[in-house]
Parts: C-alpha cells; sequence; structure tokens
C-alpha cells in the first residue's frame, strides 16, 4: 500500500505550470469571478477570525475585494485550480498599507498550520515558500539591479535588458534521519525546544554532496555516531523558510557510544518501550520526523 502524503503535500493543487505563460489564459483567469485569492502580507496570510484555538481557515478573497482590485499585476502570482477553482496568490510586502476584510487577520502558518484542512494548509504552505523566496529576490544576484516577475510570478527576471538572468523558487534540501540499532533508535534534541522533546537528527545537504552522504555526515557530526544502510523513506515541503525535508531511516552499530557536537544539548538513545511509555515529548504529527519515528515504532 502506497503512503499517505506527508503533511503540506499531495496533489492538494494543479498547478497548471502550462498556463503561467499565457497572456490571453492569465486575462481570463483574472476576469473569472469565481477565481479565489489568496492573500500574504510580508509572509503572514489571511485567516478568517473564528475560533483559531480549535479551527482555521484561509479567508478567500473574491476579485471584487479592495485588496485584490488594488494589487498590481506584479503582486500577482498565479498558484493553480484549487478545488477545481482558479486560485492565485496577492502577495503584498509587509509595509503595505491596506485595510482587511471584516471578521479576518493576519496570522502565521506554522503554529495554526495543523488546525487548518490539510489541504488548505497544503495551499498555504506553497503561497509562503513563494512568498518569501519573492521578498528575498527582489535583485539581481549577479548585477544588483531590481527584478520583476516573470511566468506568472514564479520567476524574477533581472531588468537590465543587458544581463536579463532569471531566477526561480530557491528550496533548501535537508535530510532528517531515524537512526536505530537493535530496539534503540537515536534522537536529540534543542536547547531551545518544549522540555522533554527529542526528534530525529537532520542537517542541510552541502554543494557536492550526496543525500546518503549527507546523512552519514550529520549524524557523525551531531552524535559521534557511524551509520550504514541508508535507506529514503518520503519526504515533506517545510516552507519555515524554504526547505525540502527528505526522511531517512538509518541503522548503526549497537557498541557505538555517544559523542554529542555542539548544535544539539542532547542525545541519547531511546527503546520502544520510552518513547511509547510518554515520558519522551515527541515531534508534533505533522512533523516528518514524527512518521519517521511512529514508523520506526510499527516495525517493532
Amino acid at each position: 500500500m502506497p503512503h499517505a502524503p506527508n503533511f503540506f503535500a499531495g496533489p492538494f493543487i494543479d498547478r497548471r505550470s502550462d498556463v503561467r505563460e499565457d497572456a490571453a489564459a492569465l486575462r481570463a483567469i483574472r476576469a473569472d469571478p469565481s477565481t479565489r485569492y489568496v492573500v500574504s502580507i510580508g509572509g503572514q496570510q489571511l485567516l478568517h477570525t473564528a475560533d483559531r484555538e480549535r479551527a482555521a481557515r484561509i479567508a478567500f478573497l473574491s476579485g471584487e475585494a479592495p485588496i485584490v482590485r488594488t494589487a498590481e499585476e506584479r503582486d500577482l502570482v498565479l498558484l493553480g485550480r484549487f478545488q477545481d477553482t482558479w486560485c492565485l496568490l496577492v502577495d503584498l510586502p509587509a509595509d503595505s498599507s491596506v485595510a482587511l476584510p471584516e471578521a479576518t487577520v493576519l496570522a502565521e502558518l506554522r503554529p495554526l498550520a495543523a488546525i487548518l484542512p490539510a489541504a488548505e494548509s497544503a495551499l498555504l504552505a506553497y503561497a509562503r515558500g513563494l512568498s518569501l523566496w519573492r521578498s528575498r529576490q527582489r535583485f539581481c544576484g549577479v548585477c544588483g539591479q531590481p527584478t520583476r516577475p516573470t511566468r506568472a510570478g514564479h520567476a524574477l527576471t533581472c531588468t537590465d535588458p543587458h544581463t536579463p538572468h532569471e531566477f526561480f523558487p530557491r528550496i533548501d534540501p535537508a535530510i532528517i534521519v531515524l537512526v536505530s540499532a537493535g530496539d534503540r533508535a537515536l534522537l536529540g534534541r534543542q536547547a531551545s525546544w518544549p522540555a522533554g522533546r527529542y526528534s530525529t537528527i537532520a542537517g542541510f545537504v552541502e554543494p557536492g554532496e550526496s543525500l546518503e552522504d549527507a546523512v552519514a555526515r550529520e549524524v557523525l557530526e551531531e552524535t559521534g555516531v557511524e551509520v550504514n544502510d541508508v535507506h529514503y523513506q518520503s519526504s515533506q515541503p517545510w516552507p519555515f523558510p524554504a526547505s525540502l525535508m527528505l526522511g531517512f531511516h538509518a541503522t548503526a552499530g549497537a557498541q557505538q557510544e555517544i559523542r554529542r557536537g555542539t548544535e544539539l544539548e542532547d542525545v541519547q538513545w531511546f527503546s520502544r518501550e520510552d518513547l511509547l511509555s510518554g515520558r519522551v515529548l515527541l515531534p508534533p504529527p505533522q512533523a516528518i520526523a514524527r512518521r519517521l519515528i511512529g514508523s520506526w515504532l510499527d516495525a517493532g
């Protein structure tokens, strides 16, 4: 049976990349009264002010909403077809002076992701990734001239006609791995986490490095443990700010001692009984780390 998608992943939207360079199609989408708009201001998303302790929903706007009508072309990004309706992002900078629609609020995605409907949470993760990239690529990295959006907002092109360099959304690959040795799993914690929380080992992939090499290097650097039998499990978009988490399982020799590096406050071997007892605070359910731990527990 195939794995269910991780949180923020899955076929939640038809991206329709074929339309991004079709000017006539884009005009028709803008003119379609059923088209819906997602608003992002300074990386925060527009949500309904419902009971955000228990539930949250995207505040989708129509083309007649003042924020949408006054938005310039450079502020609009075609996301695709969401729930059989065209959907665009209105991407505004943090210092924008706009009146929010009644009963709406701007909010960060990360603390609310788990109480949004899964498809809406994934849509906002997609929008957030594009918004943050656009805010950080306002100038050409080659000559320093301003950039302008092209391809319906999915590319930024240098405005110098002599060097029209084109830039695309940046994604930072990071490995995350559940290391096991027999009936024990290797978990670490960062000092900033809630008391008692432990999670899998993670780190960014470096230039000239395979994913398998990155797994071995990160585990060795952070824990002193040498791994083998590295196997890919699944992946997860993680737009905080621009990561793609690539999940792995790996095994290690049973007699290896931990030699903690500088990035983690603590590293320990845990048995299945330790993790099932409730004494260890595990990552939240929407994190791929929780899935890696859960699959290891299930395997036992």
